[in-house]
């Protein structure tokens, strides 16, 4: 496999490996109140993409629980030392430095910042868009989009996930994040459109 269809999810690995607080979401209507420019950046994705910002929205949180500046947790030395981290996964979408050097050679957004909401939404967004091409999986379909996104296009498509009962379960928590979140944006949307509107002035 191609190192540039590499990317790696340290979604079980996550607690206390914060600077920035984690964020937990039980509505996802109220973050994106409170956060305006996260909502106008998936809306913006998903229409640049047509990878729906619940998806988007849903993977992040599973990386990262929102945190800016999310990183895997240091391994330890003999049990106790802090030791090098196991993957260079960082920021809101936890991607790794040369998934991330793949999304900007494609895109040509060379100034993306994986710690700008922004520029994750974007990053998160292609890369649905690229399973779609590359394994053929519906952007709709949240759960094999979490599982191409954590072990890359080349994994997923050898069926890598099979042998990973944990990571089947982590894909269907993203899938039943992703419905409850677009059940939510449905009952919210129209009064975050005026909102982002609004408040963009």
């Amino acid at each position: 496999m191609k190192k540039s269809l590499l990317i790696v999810s340290s979604s079980l690995m996550l607690s206390g490996c914060f600077s920035t607080p984690a964020i937990e979401v039980r509505n996802i209507c109220n973050l994106m109140d409170e956060e305006v420019s996260w909502y106008r950046a998936v809306r913006f994705s998903e229409k640049k993409y047509g990878s729906p910002a619940h998806i988007q929205l849903a993977i992040m949180y599973q990386e990262s629980r929102f945190a800016s500046d999310a990183k895997p947790p240091r391994e330890k030395l003999f049990g106790v030392m802090p030791w090098f981290r196991p993957t260079t996964a960082y920021g809101f979408a936890q991607a790794k430095d040369e998934t991330w050097e793949w999304y900007q050679l494609k895109t040509g957004n060379h100034d993306a910042d994986r710690d700008d909401f922004e520029d994750a939404s974007d990053f998160v967004a292609w890369y649905i868009n690229q399973s779609n091409k590359l394994s053929g999986i519906a952007k709709s379909d949240a759960y094999n989009q979490y599982l191409a996104y954590h072990e890359g296009h080349g994994g997923f498509n050898r069926k890598s996930y099979l042998a990973k009962d944990w990571l089947m379960k982590v894909a269907k928590g993203v899938e039943n994040n992703a419905k409850r979140y677009e059940q939510q944006l449905n009952q919210c949307a129209s009064e975050l459109d005026v909102n982002s509107i609004w408040r963009f002035f």
